[in-house]
C-alpha cells in the first residue's frame, strides 16, 4: 500500500464544488435580503399641491387607491402593493403615508387607536401628520399626496 492520500474522484469534486456554491449563494442571498432593511429611506419630495389624478400614459386618470368609506375616521388602511397608508383623522379629510418605516426600513402593518404601527421594533406614527409618537423612530413617516373625487381617494 501507498502512503499518499486517495486521489478524488471527478464525481466527488463536482459533489463538494456543487455544495460549496450552493451554500456561498445561499449565504449572499441572505445577506442581499438583510441590507434592504438595513437602510434608512430617504424623505420623498414635498407632496404636491391638491388637484386631479396624475395623468398616466394614455392620458388615462390614476386608478383610486381606496374607497372613501373603506377608511374609518380616526383610523385607516395598509395598502401593501402600493406602500401606501391611507388615514382619515377626522371625518372627510384624507392623507396619505409610506409604509416604510423612518427607523429602518421595515413596513408598517396596521392602524389602531389613531396610530400607525410598525411592528419591528415598536415604532408608532401619527394618523393626522406622520410623526413619530412612540418607539424609536425619529423622523415622520413621508407624506403622498391624495386627492378625494366622489368616493374615491387617489394618488395625486
Amino acid at each position: 500500500m501507498s502512503s499518499r492520500p486517495a486521489l478524488l474522484t471527478t464525481a466527488a469534486l463536482l459533489n463538494r464544488r456543487a455544495v460549496l456554491a450552493g451554500t456561498c449563494a445561499a449565504g449572499c442571498a441572505a445577506l442581499a435580503g438583510c441590507a434592504t432593511y438595513s437602510a434608512v429611506p430617504e424623505p420623498d419630495a414635498a407632496p404636491q399641491a391638491g388637484g386631479t389624478a396624475a395623468p398616466q400614459p394614455g392620458g388615462a386618470a390614476a386608478a383610486p387607491l381606496v374607497k372613501t368609506a373603506e377608511v374609518p375616521v380616526g383610523g385607516g388602511v395598509i395598502l401593501a402593493a402600493q406602500q401606501v397608508v391611507v388615514t382619515q383623522p377626522t371625518a372627510g379629510l384624507f392623507k396619505a403615508f409610506s409604509t416604510t418605516c423612518t427607523h429602518q426600513g421595515c413596513e408598517v402593518t396596521s392602524v389602531a387607536d389613531g396610530q400607525i404601527v410598525c411592528p419591528c421594533h415598536g415604532s408608532y406614527f401619527s394618523v393626522t401628520d406622520g410623526a413619530p409618537t412612540e418607539g424609536p423612530a425619529k423622523k415622520p413617516l413621508p407624506e403622498k399626496a391624495v386627492t378625494v373625487s366622489g368616493d374615491a381617494v387617489t394618488l395625486a
